[in-house]
């Protein structure tokens, strides 16, 4: 999965970088953010380096935690553009975290193409862009960035595949975005997964805690959102599709936050005959689209084939254009069910 000789040369980069600079993807996930915060802690902890976190924008509160339990800056490029770019221009080493390619940031796209220091990827999604990064460490057969993250900081000469001497707090985030990733060791488990966590949990990560602030610390908004999806905001297709479409007065209505919403796509995928998941949220001049499916559908042939998107097998995600795709938002629930059908029957032979 991961060359000796790679994991080595990485080292040496490591070694002879003065500013070391880690980035994700926009809208960081768990896995995203707690990449970012592994991967600046070890060169910042273990190597004595000037290493901080940019973010494309800023991280929803459900996961802030990750970043406060560790000691280091983190730039919002968002609000801070002028900032993340001058941090860019003197970064020696970038570590490229839970992306395949640099359009996957968004707004901080060109800054990083103009950054003049060594690009890494760390990274689990398919077809990785690899012409953009110096080097690559790139593997599908992972649960997450987080787990291939892990595998690669293990070859450092320095922790010599002992993880209890890793920083508490970068095992801690670690832990975190492999947990997220797998929806608490629900999906995409490996056997690698489950040494990592076991590996993890002796040095000193407390599972407990972690999974009290990921899953049990919610806002009642969050849950009274949850109600309303539930009761009138998810139609189920005979053809084993749940479409969930959700308005920007539904947000205005809950008075939820950035994130809040994470994992109600993987809601109706509990119901015995549904097979595939459908969630678009309204954003301005787009509905952004996500995409959960059972073993044997794949949630990723649909968001290449009808929503601008890719992903993994059974978690993928894209959006709806407006005008391009559809005329305004109201025509969302129509267009995603006719797709959603049509692609279920055509590939797995299942009529509406």
């Amino acid at each position: 999965m991961i060359e000796r000789e790679n994991a080595l040369l990485l080292s040496k980069w490591i070694d002879s970088a003065e500013v070391i600079s880690a980035v994700c993807h926009a809208r960081p996930d768990g896995d995203a953010a707690g990449c970012v915060v592994a991967a600046a802690l070890y060169a910042s902890l273990c190597r004595g380096k000037d290493a901080l976190i940019i973010l494309p924008d800023a991280a929803p509160a459900s996961i802030q935690f990750i970043f406060d339990q560790a000691p280091l800056r983190v730039i919002d490029a968002r609000s801070n553009p002028l900032e993340a770019g001058e941090r860019l221009r003197r970064t020696d080493l970038l570590f490229c975290l839970d992306f395949n390619t640099l359009s996957r940031t968004e707004g901080l796209e060109e800054a990083l193409r103009s950054c003049p220091g060594r690009k890494v990827l760390v990274d689990h999604h398919q077809a990785p862009a690899l012409e953009e990064f110096d080097l690559c460490f790139s593997s599908t057969g992972v649960s997450s960035a987080c787990e291939l993250l892990y595998n690669l900081l293990l070859q450092m000469p320095d922790i010599d595949s002992d993880a209890s001497r890793l920083p508490l707090p970068a095992a801690t985030a670690l832990m975190c975005g492999m947990t997220t990733d797998t929806n608490n060791f629900a999906n995409s488990v490996f056997p690698g997964t489950l040494r990592m966590a076991s590996e993890l949990l002796a040095a000193g990560v407390d599972r407990g805690d972690l999974i009290d602030k990921l899953y049990f610390s919610e806002r009642p908004n969050r849950i009274a959102a949850q109600g309303e999806m539930l009761s009138s905001k998810m139609s189920l297709l005979s053809c084993g599709v749940a479409v969930t479409v959700l308005d920007k007065s539904f947000y205005e209505r809950h008075a939820l936050l950035d994130g809040e919403t994470e994992g109600f796509v993987n809601i109706p995928l509990t119901i015995k005959d549904i097979k595939l998941s459908i969630l678009a949220r309204e954003e301005d001049g787009r509905l952004r689209v996500s995409l959960r499916s059972k073993r044997g559908v794949s949630a990723r042939e649909l968001a290449v084939q009808s929503f601008h998107g890719g992903g993994h097998e059974q978690a993928s995600g894209g959006k709806i254009l407006i005008p391009d795709d559809i005329a305004s938002p109201s025509l969302a629930q129509a267009y995603i069910e006719d797709v959603a059908a049509r692609f279920m029957r055509e590939n797995y032979a299942i009529e509406k």
